[in-house]
């Protein structure tokens, strides 16, 4: 939606290494906001936009007028279904993923690329995109590049720019409920409620609450109770008029005592 920062442009220089042409579609979707303020404050920097992607390696920068996406008469909406209705869904409401399916199955029609490149910060936005082209037979692979982060951890966003610096300080708590989610997980760690407790207890820190944190199955966003296979925990939280997300992927650790146990139990067996 464009205020081009570096996490997308790691998604044209991806695009660039693997493709013979880039195109890059800059359009703030009205019918995705909620909030009609959230919609107002959005970043817009166009120029700028064009001059940052065409030096990461596009070719074509396809900025089309809200006119031209939703011209008179149009009254169509794609709804994907029960994935949608958790999470940002839960909180954004139903026309929120409908508004992110709509234009982005008009953008893809329109361009009509082989390959397209989204990023993992907007993980739930991901799932809803795969499951869009699974479904309606759309002819696009997807795929999915690695959140970008500052140096301090925070997931890079357009939305960042709003933070006040009091605010920006203490952004960081997403990032660092993450983190500490995941390493209680390598301790060996399965209970979803003891790794959320670790996740609220780095954030509160900052004394950041998050709006939601769920430990959900990466492919169908279902809630987690034990973590027996990669989970995914994702974030939300509001620091003022600012709303933040985030995700990680949690992996399952067997301790290091049931770890020898196993392999003594496998060599037992073996003789």
């Amino acid at each position: 939606m464009g205020a081009l920062h570096e996490g997308h442009l790691s998604l044209i220089r991806k695009a660039r290494e693997q493709c013979d042409v880039v195109v890059v579609s800059v359009f703030v979707n009205p019918t995705q906001f909620n909030e009609r303020a959230d919609l107002d404050a959005y970043p817009r920097r166009t120029d700028s936009d064009r001059k940052l992607a065409a030096k990461a390696g596009a070719d074509i920068v396809f900025a089309p007028a809200v006119q031209e996406i939703y011209p008179p008469g149009f009254d169509t909406a794609v709804a994907v279904g029960e994935i949608t209705q958790a999470l940002e869904g839960a909180v954004r409401g139903a026309g929120h993923f409908s508004g992110v399916a709509t234009v982005v199955l008009k953008l893809l029609n329109l361009t009509n690329p082989d390959v397209a490149y989204f990023g993992q910060k907007d993980a739930q936005q991901v799932v809803v995109i795969r499951k869009l082209v699974r479904d309606l037979n759309v002819a696009v692979r997807i795929e999915t590049c690695p959140t970008v982060r500052e140096s301090d951890g925070l997931a890079m966003s357009s939305r960042n720019a709003r933070l006040s610096s009091a605010e920006r300080a203490r952004a960081v708590a997403l990032h660092r409920g993450l983190v500490a989610a995941r390493e209680r997980a390598a301790t060996g760690m399965a209970d979803t409620e003891n790794l959320l407790d670790c996740a609220r207890a780095a954030m509160a820190e900052f004394d950041v609450v998050p709006e939601y944190l769920e430990l959900v199955d990466p492919e169908t966003l279902a809630s987690v109770t034990k973590l027996k296979q990669p989970g995914l925990l994702l974030v939300a939280a509001r620091l003022g008029d600012t709303r933040l997300i985030d995700n990680t992927e949690i992996t399952p650790t067997v301790p290091l005592r049931l770890a020898h146990a196993t392999e003594r139990e496998a060599a037992l067996c073996s003789a």
